[in-house]
């Protein structure tokens, strides 16, 4: 089974503390999104990315120094999210770095898919920002369906989602239908449903990728294992594809 998380906005460079053991293999597609990139006038990139001037100005910067191939953070150590921050990959053990190498992915709006140990420089792109140029209508439209085809080769027959539904959407369409995909959900029953908080999805998802590496996991069954940041299995809530993880509402009722 392949993992899927999604990127984070924030990320470092870090050049010391573990070296790259590759490069992305969308290198040459996301040469293309760099090129672009730099051409955009500085106010052009700015409303593309979305973003205050600050962090405009700095992936301004960022596009037009670039160097894809030198100075380069392996992908899991760039990244400084929620997400990765409860993952903690700084203190794995060695045999965890192996495992995440074969069976995580991260997916990226500008690299498309990348391995742990793919080198990466810090990058501002989100997967669902309007790139619209003369060899896309999107991003979406950019990748198409060639992370999925990179996914199904290498998944061995399942698919488990942990990533955000702007990154999911790049991929799920695309999927072949003998190849399974079964997303986690992370939540708390109110009113007869399950409400999703977005820091604590963030928190369990990369506490998910610990435990699985912890644990060398195989097999999607062994996720219903997990029992971290008080979440736990409902088989009851349940079905084939998504996979329900709750935790005890803490909210004080009023009164």
């Amino acid at each position: 089974m392949i993992l899927i998380i999604s990127p984070a906005k924030k990320m470092r460079r870090d050049l010391d503390f573990l070296e790259p053991r590759g490069l992305p293999v969308f290198l040459e597609k996301t040469e293309q999104l760099l090129a672009y990139l730099r051409g955009l006038p500085f106010p052009e990139l700015k409303r593309l990315l979305a973003c205050n001037e600050e962090i405009a100005q700095r992936s301004f910067r960022e596009f037009q120094e670039m160097d894809l191939q030198n100075g380069l953070t392996p992908a899991l150590l760039a990244y400084e999210g929620i997400q990765y921050q409860y993952m903690a990959p700084r203190v794995f053990e060695a045999a965890y770095f192996d495992y995440v190498q074969e069976h995580l992915r991260i997916l990226s709006g500008f690299y498309g898919i990348l391995r742990p140990f793919d080198g990466v420089a810090p990058y501002r792109l989100e997967m669902q920002a309007k790139v619209k140029t003369s060899f896309c209508k999107s991003l979406y439209d950019f990748w198409g369906g060639s992370l999925a085809e990179q996914l199904a080769a290498q998944c061995g027959g399942t698919v488990v989602n942990l990533a955000s539904q702007e990154y999911a959407r790049a991929v799920r369409p695309h999927l072949p239908e003998n190849v399974r995909f079964l997303t986690c959900l992370f939540g708390e029953e109110q009113e007869g449903r399950v409400v999703e908080k977005g820091v604590y999805v963030k928190m369990a998802r990369g506490e998910m990728v610990r435990f699985l590496a912890e644990r060398q996991a195989e097999t999607p069954e062994e996720i219903q294992a997990f029992r971290r940041l008080e979440f736990s299995f409902r088989e009851d809530l349940s079905t084939e594809t998504h996979w329900v993880f709750t935790r005890k509402n803490h909210k004080k009722k009023k009164g």
